[in-house]
């Protein structure tokens, strides 16, 4: 059977003029809190975040609009409306603009995603607890946002899929869109890993095949997969017993594990051969677009021992599910136990008729 990926719909979008972003430089979005520093001022330095509009609220001098803006031209911006409004002499006024913490912003993933929508990136709550500073130390200022940069918000998008296009992905940004090549992700060569601002829109296309590299842990694949495992047959009688009991979200599979390793997790090879090598395993798969559901069916021992091609042991996909059947042999005994379990209340009945006769 043909092994079946998720596709997303195609996407109806508004014609995009193409540019370049920078690459180095992180633009403000809503949130951001940036250090104001000016000599002997008592009005105008100060701690400053911008608001949900995008804007600084300046004392005296209003709304000054800054999202998207990087913080050396925040300086500039700023410095250049204090002077027009007569507060600071020309060529005389010093000011610094730093920033002091970057939020979390959101941003749309569509295309070739797992989990295609809005997704939240630099999160606080996410990800290693910053390294504690001495008390004795220097003050700090300044904020390096790790996760908030073009492959953490397809790792929150739940990764691409294997049939993506990654040499192609779309970063849009006020109606105007960058193309960014990730395939050095996977092959160890430099990528323009563009920083991310609020509003931004993420597009990734799709690929004409499946792309077994591209199944593996990496920046923009999940390390790792949820899949449902049943085994309640012979050679293990029960999932607690297996050490397949299901978690509320499945088990956890390295992203990349194919069906055959999957089987040997549950407990469904191995075993005695003259009964358990005509074991069969089932992967069922369902469509989360269409809601259709596909069944691959192999021989445990087939599948372990000859497959070649992903038709025959196909790649494990998040929230697969994968079930074992027991052999022939194994299956006529277990007939067997259940026709003595069903007669076996008569036989004292019929004792004691005999001894009353």
């Amino acid at each position: 059977m043909t092994l079946k990926i998720l596709k997303p719909a195609p996407l109806a979008l508004p014609l995009l003029l193409s540019t370049s972003l920078p690459i180095g430089a992180l633009p403000l979005s809503p949130g951001d809190r940036l250090e104001v520093s000016i000599p002997k001022d008592a009005y105008f330095a100060r701690v400053y975040e911008v608001n949900q509009d995008g804007n600084l609220e300046v004392p005296y001098l209003g709304l000054l609009p800054v999202a998207g803006l990087e913080p050396l031209e925040v300086r500039d911006k700023l410095a250049q409306a204090l002077i027009d409004q007569k507060f600071f002499p020309p060529r005389r006024l010093q000011l610094s603009v730093q920033v002091l913490q970057w939020a979390p912003v959101q941003v749309s993933v569509a295309g070739a995603v797992f989990q295609p929508g809005r997704v939240l990136v630099n999160d606080p709550n996410e990800g290693p607890p910053q390294t504690s500073v001495a008390a004795d130390s220097v003050q700090i200022t300044g904020n390096y946002p790790l996760r908030r940069y073009l492959t953490a918000a397809l790792r929150a998008a739940g990764g691409v899929l294997p049939t993506a296009d990654v040499t192609q992905v779309q970063l849009v940004r006020n109606q105007t869109a960058q193309i960014v090549d990730l395939s050095g992700v996977f092959e160890g060569r430099p990528i323009a890993d563009l920083p991310l601002i609020a509003g931004d829109q993420i597009i990734v296309p799709q690929g004409e095949r499946l792309q077994t590299e591209l199944m593996r842990p990496s920046q923009i694949t999940p390390p790792g997969i949820k899949v449902f495992v049943s085994n309640l047959t012979v050679p293990a009688t029960s999932n607690a017993t297996s050490a397949v009991g299901n978690e509320r979200e499945g088990i956890t599979f390295p992203y990349g594990a194919r069906f055959s390793q999957a089987v040997i997790s549950a407990n469904c090879a191995g075993g005695t051969p003259e009964t358990n090598a005509d074991r069969k395993a089932l992967l069922i798969r369902v469509d989360p677009l269409t809601g259709k559901t596909t069944v691959t069916e192999r021989k445990v021992e087939e599948l372990l021992r000859n497959s070649t091609s992903n038709e025959d042991n196909p790649p494990l996909l998040p929230r697969d599910g994968v079930a074992c059947y027991d052999s022939r042999v194994t299956r006529t005994r277990d007939i067997f136990r259940s026709v003595a379990d069903v007669l076996s209340p008569i036989n004292p009945i019929l004792l004691l008729i005999d001894l009353f006769r």
